[in-house]
């Protein structure tokens, strides 16, 4: 059981838009559809982000709460990760770089994970970059990432920690050692973003080898390395994270139909090179969650 392989199927995120690929879900309803279609599919955690109805990220409790009813009414075993990634990022001002641009949605750490104190998923993510996000600047100083984690414990909710560049990793290394996090940790390795981590072989092992010795960890790829990193990360000893928040194409020249679409193909690859697929059961116990 140990050795089987979880995949995270990631439905939407909050950058996808879609103008570059009709298919993406935008309500709850067609996020949850496609969930749960995921699910079938071999998902056994699925990451959550929430969408107003023009496709703008959302961070509005109604939206989660909507959406987490409508997956549980058909499935009650899935792993549900939830977002906490909005609201991090601040643009600078055109003409005071002191005052916000349009683009900002910087807010208070308790705003950032009111809906995890209210939903109470079995996991949250917990960003610990502090990088240029196109013209933004994601913050995720110390103190702000401190107080997020106090208020995710508190709920009884396990974070797992998004790691975009080897300082995020330092971070993670500093907060277990002062007890702010809480071993053994779940981390997930982001790679292609601009300016972060390189999505290639080379770099998920050198990322890899900075965790601590008893994380468990994700790794996966944006865009055309998705499924590159895919294989890298089941390769190198981890799990797998796929779908459209991280990836609009199945190939080349085809745009992904499905969110389940992608968990299948990367299912046909992962058991080619020897995977067993996790159901969430098995997942759950390997993550150290009630069953």
């Amino acid at each position: 059981m140990a050795n089987e392989t979880i995949i995270t199927c990631s439905v939407t995120g909050s950058l996808t838009r879609r103008e570059d690929n009709p298919n993406l879900p935008i309500t709850p309803a067609e996020i949850a559809a496609s969930a749960l279609e995921a699910a079938e599919a071999g998902a056994a955690i699925l990451h959550l982000h929430v969408r107003h109805p023009d496709g703008r990220p959302s961070m509005e409790l109604d939206h989660y709460q909507e959406l987490v009813r409508l997956i549980r009414e058909r499935n009650d075993e899935v792993i549900l990760n939830v977002t906490t990634g909005p609201g991090g990022c601040f643009q600078p001002g055109e003409t005071d770089p002191k005052v916000a641009g349009p683009r900002t949605n910087f807010v208070t750490a308790e705003q950032r994970v009111a809906h995890i104190r209210h939903l109470r998923p079995e996991i949250c993510t917990l960003d610990l970059n502090t990088m240029t996000f196109g013209s933004e600047v994601v913050i995720s100083t110390p103190p702000y990432v401190r107080r997020m984690a106090e208020i995710i414990y508190d709920g009884g909710v396990r974070p797992e920690f998004e790691l975009f560049d080897s300082g995020d990793i330092a971070l993670l290394s500093d907060f277990l050692a002062n007890g702010a996090f809480r071993g053994p940790p779940l981390a997930s390795l982001v790679l292609g973003v601009k300016y972060g981590f390189a999505a290639s072989p080379e770099t998920m092992l050198y990322a890899r080898n900075l965790l601590p010795r008893d994380a468990v960890w994700t790794g996966f790829g944006i865009g055309r390395a998705a499924f590159l990193m895919l294989m890298q990360a089941f390769l190198l000893g981890g799990h797998v994270r796929i779908g459209m928040e991280d990836t609009i194409r199945i190939s080349k020249s085809e745009l992904v139909q499905s969110n389940a679409q992608l968990v299948e193909q990367a299912r046909w690859l992962l058991e080619k090179l020897g995977a067993v697929i996790a159901r969430p059961y098995s997942a759950r116990m390997q993550l150290g969650l009630q069953t």
